[in-house]
């Protein structure tokens, strides 16, 4: 029997979700509300998300940037246009 079919069920589908959260961690992550990042989610405004069932999901490294962008966006505005 190989090392793979040897792994339980419960650690295997571990396995593959470990790099997923669901809204209410990244919620208290990132401190806001879990209805806010449904809002968000809503208006296309938050970071991207995934669903499976009722059950919705974010993606650590696609938050990540999401947050970079957000940090870009700030900073490419500041400063005034001479006139």
């Amino acid at each position: 029997m190989t090392d793979q079919a040897m792994i339980a069920p419960e650690t295997a589908q571990q396995g593959l979700l470990d790099d997923w959260m669901p809204r209410r961690e990244l919620a208290g992550i990132i401190g806001v509300s879990a209805d806010t990042l449904k809002r968000w989610e809503t208006r296309r405004i938050g970071p991207p998300c995934i669903r499976i069932g009722r059950k919705v999901l974010y993606r650590r490294g696609a938050v990540r940037a999401w947050l970079l962008d957000q940090e870009s966006r700030k900073t490419a505005g500041r400063g005034r246009a001479s006139r």
